[in-house]
Formats: structure tokens, sequence, C-alpha cells
């Protein structure tokens, strides 16, 4: 299993990732209460695979960054 983020274009023109994919077919919004958000955390903190928008995988200080930043 891997996760990718989603990349969002807004009406305004501003790009913004609020959400993964997981297994390309479910949208998983960053809401801490989702149960699907926090299982996603778990999963990335136990090493599953992490891609940015583009589909490359997203490791080391960049994943710790990463999610230090979530809600």
């Amino acid at each position: 299993m891997t996760y990718q983020l989603f990349q969002e274009t807004l009406l305004n023109g501003s790009s913004v990732t609020n959400k993964v994919i997981k297994n390309s077919s479910t949208f998983i919004p960053f809401e801490p209460a989702n149960t699907d958000y926090q299982q996603f955390k778990k999963d990335i903190q136990n090493g599953v695979v992490l891609n940015d928008a583009e589909g490359n995988p997203i490791t080391g200080d960049a994943l710790t960054t990463f999610m230090e930043t979530l809600p």
C-alpha cells in the first residue's frame, strides 16, 4: 500500500495539498477527527510509502518535516 498527496487548485488559482489518496482511490482529508486520517498517520509512521503529488517518494528529513506540519 502507498499513499500519494493530492494537489488541488483552488478557484483563486492557488494550489494546496490537503488530502492524500490511498491506493489511488480513496481521498482522505487532513481532519484530525477522521479515522482514515488517523490511520494514514499511523501507517506513515510505520513505514508505509508516502509519495508527493508527482509520485516521488517522500523520505528522510522531508518526510519528518511534512509529518510535523500535519494537524
